[in-house]
């Protein structure tokens, strides 16, 4: 049975992008699927300092752009739809998207991953209205107000930096007495006046009647439970990746991610999987990159085998 195409993308981040732009490029029928918009985590980024490159840096939807447009120019197809089922046994694979099915001998996954909940009372009825997991997205929203960000890793100092250039102050809460934040960030966030931190809290409840007025929190040493006063909670305590769809189908460890070797590939020939979704990765857009470049030239050398 003909294949619609030779291969399939799933997921539009930077490894799928770049998967897309070597893939088409390889005169491989491509498509690539992407549930919102082409770029993933780095729409979320202001802007990105470390890519090789832009020693001045560049705003993270510029440079989303620049890898769609680079796709399409090497003939990958980019259809916007969320992805609902796969089959990924047979040579022939199958992709079920809310208004279609799509074949390919191959399919590179490249889903990405999202930011964990706190899972307490008031996040969800809270969201868009005064809780947040991108200060990028939202901070323009909390100009001179104080607003808390909670967690202690490189996203939650990132962006509570970022967020200092809009607010007046920024509490980071962190249920430990030293951040996880590379050193540089660090440095950074001691030294900015408009930094304050609440150490070996955890946040119980988010308050507020339509919009956040106030988190309580417990001092993990004391237990003592109090509200402090805030207008927006940023959520960064971690990450995980978008997997579900393929459980039972690719192999994983006990997190979700998925299991590949140094070629992308997974246990399941033919299916290759790239950037965040997979084990042992940095998460960062430069191993992103290299992931969709190694698992579109995989693919290709997969195919020109079964030719």
């Amino acid at each position: 049975m003909e294949a619609d195409y030779d291969v399939i993308i799933l997921g539009g981040g930077a490894g799928g992008l770049s998967a897309a732009i070597y893939s088409g490029r390889a005169m491989l029928k491509t498509l690539l699927l992407e549930k919102l918009g082409s770029g993933g985590q780095v729409l979320n980024t202001l802007q990105v300092e470390n890519y090789p490159g832009f020693p001045e840096g560049v705003l993270g939807p510029d440079i989303a752009r620049r890898f769609e447009e680079h796709a399409l120019k090497f003939g990958a197809e980019i259809r916007y739809e969320e992805v609902t089922g796969v089959e990924l046994s047979g040579e022939l694979k199958a992709v079920e998207t809310s208004s279609q099915r799509y074949t390919a001998r191959a399919v590179i996954i490249a889903t990405g991953g999202a930011h964990n909940r706190l899972g307490v009372p008031g996040e969800e009825e809270l969201a868009g209205k005064g809780v947040s997991y991108c200060a990028v997205c939202d901070g323009n929203f909390f100009r001179g107000s104080d607003v808390v960000v909670v967690g202690g890793g490189d996203a939650a100092i990132d962006e509570g930096l970022y967020l200092t250039g809009l607010v007046n102050r920024v509490t980071v809460v962190h249920r430990r007495d030293e951040l996880r934040a590379s050193p540089i960030l660090q440095e950074k966030a001691f030294a900015n006046p408009k930094m304050q931190f609440l150490w070996s809290h955890i946040v119980e409840r988010i308050l507020g009647d339509g919009e956040v007025r106030a988190i309580q929190v417990r001092n993990l040493k004391t237990q003592e439970s109090y509200q402090y006063g805030t207008s927006g909670v940023f959520i960064y305590i971690g990450f995980h990746p978008n997997t579900a769809l393929f459980k039972g189908q690719v192999s994983m460890d006990p997190l979700g991610y998925i299991i590949t070797d140094i070629n992308m590939a997974t246990d399941v020939p033919g299916v290759f999987a790239c950037g965040d979704v997979r084990q042992s990765t940095y998460r960062q857009m430069g191993t992103a990159v290299g992931d969709g470049i190694t698992a579109a030239l995989s693919a290709y050398h997969y195919l020109s085998t079964r030719r």
